[in-house]
């Protein structure tokens, strides 16, 4: 039986990995979060009760807190009889309050990596999948999306933060073997997202007729690409069941993959889509007009990137395309938030 680590598992990202493991796979699969952050243990409960007496003889939810390393009984859980992939997605994740309280921001997701790197030197799976970002190769230059192992340029202490956990991988790969995969996403939409984000914030606002903030001006409002978290989760498993990951040379087997740096890989949407037409296809989707006002954020405050891009020709090389397309994923996620308002209510507990 394949099994699989999953962190941050009661997180946006994470918790619909779960759920797309359980639609896609038969792995059993150890999920651990501490709960402590924007985890939240109904994102995991919800999941489960869409698969009655099926999914809990398939998953074991571990509370810890990556900051801290494993023990060796938790070790033993997460790890024995043998564990095939690590899905790193633990992180905070939010550019403003890594802008407003730095410090505590990277420390947190610094240590989470090397925890998490930490375990894989003592189970040794086959990958261990880093969820990344794009916003690592900070603002889009010139209109051109960033391609793999472009320039790293962080503008935000989040964004540095994963540009660090990247580096971390990167030395664990090629020091002590561990077979690490490096996804960079975009921004992405889903299910029980937390209103600290833009589109579930915009939801909550139309839906109650309040205005809308959108960051730029009139003459360059900004951009992002949009992805549902289930095409992230169905692009990291199509490459988990593609070739091994390439090791560096010291650790490759005969004849095996070897390489100069580790796999990675731009998991990308073609919509790009600007942060008003975006507010527009919302309300049309909740049905009510949209009131907004334009701010010009960026220029006030330089850790803010007006536009991101990635280039997802790597992917789409391989065979992989986002399987349900942005348009049709937003018009749902809008559809399920406004039919479960206890989502939009309030942000998840820190």
């Amino acid at each position: 039986m394949t099994r699989v680590l999953l962190t941050g598992a009661g997180g946006f990202v994470a918790h619909h990995f779960l759920e797309h493991l359980l639609v896609s796979t038969d792995w059993d699969i150890t999920a651990t979060d501490s709960f402590r952050h924007k985890g939240a243990t109904d994102r995991i409960s919800q999941v489960l009760a869409g698969f009655p007496g099926y999914a809990h003889d398939r998953v074991s939810v571990l509370t810890h807190d990556l900051t801290a390393p494993f023990s060796p009984r938790q070790v033993m859980r997460a790890a024995g009889p043998g564990l095939d992939f690590i899905i790193a997605a633990a992180s905070e994740s939010h550019v403003d309050r890594s802008i407003t309280d730095p410090v505590p921001f990277v420390l947190n997701n610094t240590a989470v990596i090397l925890n998490t790197l930490e375990l894989a030197r003592q189970a040794r799976p086959r990958a261990v999948v880093v969820i990344s970002t794009d916003e690592v190769y900070g603002p889009e230059r010139d209109g051109v999306p960033s391609p793999e192992w472009d320039t790293i340029l962080p503008s935000s202490p989040y964004a540095a933060s994963k540009a660090a956990q990247e580096a971390v991988a990167f030395s664990y790969w090629r020091t002590y073997g561990v077979p690490v995969i490096i996804v960079n996403c975009m921004n992405l939409a889903g299910q029980r997202q937390d209103t600290e984000k833009y589109i579930p914030k915009v939801i909550r606002a139309v839906s109650r007729g309040e205005e809308v903030t959108i960051h730029g001006t009139l003459a360059d409002i900004g951009t992002r690409h949009w992805l549902h978290c289930r095409n992230l989760a169905d692009g990291v498993l199509f490459l988990l069941n593609g070739q091994p990951p390439a090791l560096y040379l010291a650790h490759a087997a005969p004849g095996g993959p070897a390489a100069d740096r580790p796999d990675r890989y731009n998991i990308a949407s073609p919509d790009r889509i600007d942060n008003l037409a975006l507010a527009q296809m919302i309300a049309a989707a909740v049905g009510r007009p949209l009131r907004y006002q334009l701010v010009d954020a960026h220029s006030s405050r330089p850790g803010h990137d007006l536009h991101y891009g990635l280039d997802g020709s790597k992917m789409a090389a391989l065979g992989w395309k986002p399987p349900v397309p942005f348009a049709e994923s937003l018009k749902t996620t809008v559809q399920w938030s406004l039919a479960h308002p206890e989502w939009l209510a309030l942000s998840c507990a820190v």
